[in-house]
């Protein structure tokens, strides 16, 4: 069967902003007496959303944070992270040409556990937004990343918008990190890991790039064509 759609990962994929997150949870964090170094941030919580990032700190340090409490963190945390994206684009080189032309080819999704304002403040800023069938944020699934929660809710929205129900088997998601790819895979969908955060021998996928400027969509079909 062909390729019937692209899924993308945001951070780290699209956006190279894991850097600007590490320093909003650090400096949120700091504010509570909670250090945060980046080797504990890529290693044990890039894969998370905000509240799991939040909820893990709290059991790793003893902190008894409620409901509240963390959702309060997650907001101080956004509002860090908009004041370190103004005026500053955060897309990787070539990651608008490359959405661009997979988007001339099929339906493209991003499936993110990104807050869903952070995602479109940046796609809309950069006028990808048309480009995009579907966007799955962080509050549109119960679960987040290594759960295949996010790629399951793409590929209904995707299906939705092609009036036909798209095999997973069909599709194919973009992921920079070892929970993304495992919720791709979860899912059922095709994988390719993109070197931006870890090491490309690192990353289980069906095929490696070194970022997403390298994305070449005939190649992409020939992994449907096995």
């Amino acid at each position: 069967m062909p390729l019937r759609a692209i899924v993308f990962d945001f951070d780290g994929v699209i956006a190279n902003s894991e850097p600007l997150h590490y320093l909003g949870f650090r400096d949120v964090l700091d504010a509570e007496s909670v250090a945060l170094t980046e080797d504990v941030y890529y290693a044990e919580l890039l894969g998370y959303d905000d509240v799991g990032v939040f909820r893990a700190v709290a059991a790793t340090h003893g902190r008894p944070w409620t409901p509240a409490k963390i959702a309060s963190l997650v907001e101080r945390k956004a509002q860090r992270l908009e004041q370190l994206e103004r005026e500053v684009s955060v897309l990787f080189p070539g990651a608008a040409d490359a959405i661009r032309r997979a988007a001339s080819v099929v339906p493209v999704a991003i499936a993110s556990g990104a807050l869903g304002a952070e995602i479109r403040r940046v796609v809309d800023r950069e006028q990808l937004t048309p480009l995009f069938t579907a966007i799955v944020a962080a509050e549109d699934t119960p679960r987040s990343k290594p759960s295949p929660d996010p790629y399951l809710r793409a590929l209904a929205l995707l299906s939705a918008s092609a009036g036909a129900d798209l095999r997973a088997a069909d599709c194919l998601a973009i992921e920079d990190s070892h929970w993304g790819l495992e919720s791709a895979r979860a899912a059922g969908l095709r994988t390719v890991g993109v070197a931006t955060t870890y090491r490309a021998d690192t990353l289980e996928a069906d095929l490696t790039i070194p970022s997403l400027s390298a994305l070449d969509v005939t190649v992409l079909q020939r992994l449907f064509s096995d």
